[in-house]
């Protein structure tokens, strides 16, 4: 058997907290069952807070690995977190070579891999523009990509927040059906058909 990319026994932790951090967090989900069991797959997010990781591990039915900038590998306690949890460096521009290989191995292995195709933190209510490289992995790993929209982690945590503010705001996730790109070829447009199937979901969510 394979090395898992994630500590097993954290994750088996993580999974007994679930329904107590939903509870602390205030996150109500939408669509979760759209999220495959098993196989590789990618799972695409917006992003608004460094809360975004840990509210879709919550709501996912198995651990998601996700592409994390590598500037946070530096900083100390929360790199030895997310190496935990599996997360896979990468260089702002989603365009490193390296990186992009390994998250397809993964995938080509069968695990799930979370990306933000926007790179790095929106500002609240605002989407920023895809970055291609993430149009490059999507080609490549040829795997079911499922839409996500988060709202209200930018509330609980605000960037340059240390602490969550809790009971005070609800977090919604909203998870779509896999998106197919038929007739999409270049990475670009790859990259703009997962961030307009992003927005998309926004209809019918009401913040709290």
């Amino acid at each position: 058997m394979k090395d898992l990319p994630y500590s097993k026994k954290g994750y088996e932790i993580f999974f007994k907290l679930k329904p107590f951090i939903k509870k602390l967090l205030r996150i109500k989900v939408e669509g979760a069952e759209n999220i495959p069991v098993e196989g590789g797959c990618i799972i695409a997010s917006n992003h608004r807070s460094h809360l975004d990781p840990p509210v879709l591990n919550t709501i996912s039915p198995r651990p998601i690995l996700f592409l994390a900038k590598k500037e946070l590998f530096e900083i100390p306690v929360l790199s030895w977190f997310i190496k935990k949890a599996g997360a896979i460096p990468v260089k702002r521009d989603n365009r490193d070579l390296n990186t992009l290989k390994t998250a397809i191995k993964l995938l080509k292995e069968g695990h799930c891999i979370g990306i933000f195709p926007e790179g790095s933190r929106a500002k609240p209510g605002e989407f920023r523009k895809p970055k291609s490289g993430i149009g490059f992995l999507i080609e490549k790993a040829k795997v079911p990509v499922i839409p996500v929209l988060i709202e209200g982690t930018d509330k609980v945590l605000p960037v340059k927040s240390k602490f969550p503010k809790l009971f005070k705001y609800d977090i919604h996730v909203k998870v779509g059906k896999r998106i197919h790109f038929e007739g999409i070829s270049s990475y670009e447009h790859i990259a703009e058909k997962v961030m307009d199937e992003i927005k998309n979901l926004k209809r019918g969510i009401n913040n709290g």
